[in-house]
């Protein structure tokens, strides 16, 4: 059996809620083996950033070739590059293993609005970055709206960011998220490259400041899709829908913004299996005590099946 293998290519979140932490628990509740370059590491938590350490670009690169030349990769994403030498050693990597197809995280600023990325690597994101992603995923407004060169505020601005950064900045597949936008529902807007196609991912808008980790989730959550072997609009579908789960059940920790919970996923599941285990117990147990049990129920049983039973449709 083929193992989907999953490579982030993204920062450590002290805090857990984002960032290669986020990433890899995404991989895991979807199926897939995660493996990390790490980039940067920062001392944070839910209410903001305090510091930040840059991982050296070569270091960087040698993590992704280390696991490349290896285990292999079906799949990457990258989340915080911070300079522009990380984001060059990052697309020297992803051109020497081509053939995966890459998820880009833009990310700009954390959860709190502190800066993420030196503003002169802005524009080696643009040029060297973007360019050679598969599905480019936006997290928020400002990011958005710094990609396509005009403020995003409307689904209609959303539709056109989308649309301005696929044929200016040249990734297959753009994707606006809706989060930020205002409206009783979180519309996310896909565009293809390719066709030109606008498609949309709706669902209901809920209400919690608990959404730390959102894009670095979502994002993950396409790459594990892709690393599975889906075509990207499944990929797309079922991130969005493992993202919503995941700020449905987010976790209500900090003084700040609280982290997603991408493994209710798995424990969603995992508890619907609990219950029917105790149900095949419960029948185990009655299965082994019917001489006993049945000696209280045949009243009703007989008063039930000669009452009921008859008027029941096709009996």
């Amino acid at each position: 059996m083929k193992i989907p293998r999953a490579l982030t290519i993204a920062g450590l979140d002290s805090g857990g809620g984002a960032g290669i932490t986020a990433d890899l628990k995404t991989f895991h509740a979807l199926g897939v083996y995660g493996m990390v370059a790490l980039t940067a590491v920062t001392a944070q938590n839910t209410l903001g950033v305090r510091a930040v350490q840059e991982i050296d670009p070569s270091i960087v690169e040698a993590q992704i070739n280390a696991v490349a030349e290896d285990i292999g990769v079906d799949a990457a994403k990258t989340g915080m590059l911070s300079s522009s030498p990380i984001m060059e050693a990052v697309a020297r990597s992803v051109r020497r293993w081509g053939g995966f197809p890459l998820v880009v995280d833009p990310v700009m600023y954390a959860k709190s609005g502190d800066p993420l990325i030196r503003p002169e690597a802005m524009e080696t994101l643009k040029r060297v970055i973007i360019p050679i992603a598969k599905v480019v995923t936006p997290p928020n407004a400002p990011e958005a709206s710094h990609l396509a060169g005009f403020h995003v505020d409307t689904l209609d601005e959303a539709k056109r960011a989308a649309k301005t950064i696929a044929e200016e900045l040249h990734p297959e597949i753009v994707i606006v998220k809706g989060g930020h936008l205002t409206g009783n529902e979180s519309i996310d807007i896909v565009y293809f490259r390719d066709s030109g196609e606008y498609r949309e991912l709706r669902a209901p808008r809920i209400d919690t400041k608990n959404t730390h980790g959102t894009g670095c989730s979502f994002s993950a959550a396409i790459a594990a899709g892709l690393a599975r072997g889906l075509d990207p609009w499944e990929a797309i579908k079922l991130a969005k829908e493992l993202i919503t789960t995941a700020i449905k059940y987010s976790l209500p920790l900090g003084h700040g913004h609280g982290p997603v919970n991408p493994m209710a996923w798995l424990e969603l599941r995992a508890y619907r299996a609990d219950v029917i285990d105790e149900m095949n117990e419960a029948l185990r147990m009655i299965e082994e005590n019917a001489d006993i049990i049945g000696n209280y129920i045949p009243r009703f049983s007989q008063t039930w099946a000669t009452h009921y039973l008859p008027s029941m449709p096709g009996i």
